[in-house]
Parts: C-alpha cells; structure tokens; sequence
C-alpha cells in the first residue's frame, strides 16, 4: 500500500487526462487496486483513493454525495436504499471523484435517485455530461468487461431468461437491470 500523498499525487496524474474515457479510467483503477474477481470492493477502492464512505439516511430520492472536506473526500450514501444501490451510488460517486475532481473543491455534488436504470434525470436527457460519465464509470466498475467476459465464457447466454441473469447479477451484487445493460451493450 502506498503513502495517501503519493496516492493523491496519482490521482491528481490521473485526472488530468481528460481524453481518457470514463470505461478505460474505471480499468486503469481496477488494475491500481489489484480487483481481478467479482463482487468488485468499492468501499475498499474509495478508501484506497483517500475518502470516507459514510452511511446517512437521506430523504428517499437522494442516494448520494461526494464533496471534499480538508484535502479529504467525503462521499455519502443513503443508508435507507437497497446494498446494490449503495454500491452502485459509492461506484457512481468515485467516478465523480476520478473524473470530475476539479468541480469538487468548489462545491458539494448531490445525486438524486436515478428513475431510470444507470442514469439521473439530466443524464437521461444526455444534458448533463459528469452524471453520464459517472454512470458509465460506475458500470464499468462494478462489472468489468474482462471479470463478465469470464463469468460468461463458454456459456450460452439468453437475456430473456431471468435465472442465469439474476445468478450473474448475484454475483457482481448488482441489480438485475444494470447487469442486463452491461450485457446488452457489451462491445
């Protein structure tokens, strides 16, 4: 384990490449953080890159926060919502803290529930590009590419059955829907 300055000197590296999309940020985290299984440790990556996970209830469409509090990320989860949910809000707000750091120190970012699967409601609109790339950072953090191919391989695979669906999902300690998105939009 390295010393957190030398970490935040990284992520600070890290995060002035703007051009690097928010797919290849979660891989190059996954692999900094040595996560070659599934259900991916999001609470142990936020903690590897320096912040506080805290659990809070929240009024019931808030599921999240992220914000930074003395050089230390702060990043908050409704306690009231499903653990899938909160994995996917810690993922979801990690990315925020990978690609969107500079915003960060100005103010306290605030996520309501997504009422579409993988999206807030300016994301749905494809009017707000962070809340995008957080979601895409955050699906892709939660089930790699590489970790589903493997769950995946040699096996014949039919979306319209919910068994092997709800199995993979169970294992990556997802929602059914993100892991049928993944699967719909691999590439």
């Amino acid at each position: 384990m390295r010393p957190q300055n030398q970490l935040l000197k990284e992520n600070k590296h890290m995060s002035d490449h703007r051009n690097v999309s928010p797919e290849k940020r979660a891989e190059e985290l996954l692999a900094k953080c040595g996560i070659r299984s599934a259900p991916v440790p999001v609470e142990k990556i936020a903690k590897f890159l320096g912040a506080q996970v805290r659990f809070s209830p929240l009024d019931k469409e808030l599921s999240g926060m992220v914000f930074i509090k003395e050089n230390t990320p702060i990043i908050g989860v409704n306690s009231l919502h499903h653990p899938n949910r909160q994995r996917f809000t810690i993922a979801h707000e990690i990315g925020h803290l990978e690609l969107h750091r500079g915003i960060l120190t100005t103010s306290v970012h605030v996520d309501k529930e997504f009422p579409v699967m993988m999206r807030g409601v300016t994301a749905s609109q494809g009017t707000d590009r962070h809340e995008i790339e957080a979601n895409t950072f955050a699906a892709h953090l939660l089930i790699p590419k590489a970790l589903l191919d493997q769950a995946l391989a040699g096996k014949t695979f039919d979306i319209e059955d919910d068994e092997p669906l709800e199995e993979l999902a169970k294992k990556f300690r997802v929602s059914k829907k993100m892991m049928e998105y993944r699967i719909s939009n691999l590439s």
